[in-house]
């Protein structure tokens, strides 16, 4: 539509007034049929394209979006999400979009449930939430579906709970390249450990799960001579005891030079392997925080894969705000950039989109 059209332009042309014209555009009831009919036939004919930036401040409405994330320690993964989040909801302040964050103990499933109660209660516009188990996330986003209040699905991916959006990796074909990269430098091992933060002997994360299948299919298609071990650290022990576990796995196997994790603790055991001086030992990890970093800057760390934790944050709050307050369509998954970070290129990663 010309930006010269007006409302009492397409009233005229259709032989309406201009409050008929304005209840059509804003979906009010009480038209007949005739005059909505000659509104509409007007509209298609000049192709009209709603303001909704305009209409959207106009209606003068607050919303208030729930952001549910694993509780957490500074410089971690979870700050980035939150970062990104903070800062959509302040670039469309002028629409009141407010982000207010709730968490829960990912290796306590009662700590989600009360946490996601607490949530519905609260009565969201909308929710971005970091799923538990599946079995005990559905009774949750099936709520959210009954009260029509959209939600967008953070970090692991679940189709069967029909989100309105979703972002994250593909963590199969991460997993998958995590083992392509680190083969280029340890091709000729005989074994690779893979470390895990475990509760009762498992992870909790899907997404970790999903890229350790990944990274076990690549091996067993392309490396199925090297022995992969796996070395635990069990959260119920504490990390005052991780140096230990680490300490004798690697004195009773000195064949070891190459270690991955899924999360974003590899930092763990890089700063191990500085403080004990093993520098023909390196760990692959995932995420750029400040402590991964620095160990990738100190040559305990060997790759780090990035997937743009703050953007992440940043896109979920603006999908929700297009999607409430814009009335637009959004893409149902949005699949995060899968990318290398080294020693030397890690200094000029970008969080954000320039």
């Amino acid at each position: 539509m010309s930006s010269k059209i007006r409302i009492k332009d397409i009233a005229k042309m259709a032989g309406v007034s201009v409050g008929t014209v304005d209840r059509v555009l804003h979906g009010r009831p009480n038209i007949s049929k005739i005059a909505r009919e000659k509104v509409e036939k007007v509209l298609a004919q000049i192709n009209y394209q709603p303001n909704m930036y305009a209409s959207a401040l106009a209606y003068n409405k607050s919303y208030t979006f729930y952001l549910l994330v694993p509780q957490h320690e500074s410089e971690a993964y979870w700050e980035e999400i939150e970062e990104g989040a903070m800062k959509a909801a302040e670039v469309r302040r002028d629409f009141h979009i407010n982000v207010e964050v709730m968490y829960y103990d990912r290796f306590n499933a009662e700590t989600f449930v009360s946490q996601v109660n607490h949530c519905l209660s609260l009565n969201p516009d909308g929710v971005i939430v970091v799923p538990a188990q599946l079995e005990i996330t559905r009774p949750f986003t099936d709520k959210l579906h009954e009260r029509n209040i959209p939600f967008v699905m953070l970090d692991s991916y679940m189709p069967d709970l029909q989100p309105l959006s979703f972002y994250g990796q593909d963590s199969l074909a991460s997993g998958y390249f995590a083992a392509k990269m680190l083969m280029m430098v340890a091709y000729n091992e005989s074994e690779i450990a893979i470390v895990k933060q475990t509760k009762d002997g498992k992870v909790v994360s899907k997404q970790q799960e999903n890229r350790e299948t990944g990274f076990r299919t690549y091996m067993n298609d392309h490396f199925p001579q090297i022995k992969i071990t796996d070395v635990n650290l069990p959260l119920e022990t504490g990390k005052h005891e991780y140096a230990d576990i680490l300490e004798d796995f690697f004195a009773q196997n000195p064949q070891v030079h190459h270690c991955i994790t899924f999360n974003s603790k590899a930092h763990i055991v890089g700063k191990f392997l500085l403080q004990t001086n093993r520098r023909n030992v390196q760990i692959m990890g995932y995420d750029m925080v400040g402590k991964n970093a620095e160990c990738l800057r100190q040559g305990s760390i060997s790759f780090l894969i990035a997937q743009h934790a703050y953007m992440q944050g940043y896109a979920c709050v603006e999908t929700l705000f297009q999607a409430i307050v814009l009335k637009m369509e959004v893409d149902p998954i949005n699949y995060m950039p899968i990318e290398l970070l080294t020693k030397e290129n890690v200094d000029f990663y970008r969080r954000t989109q320039l």
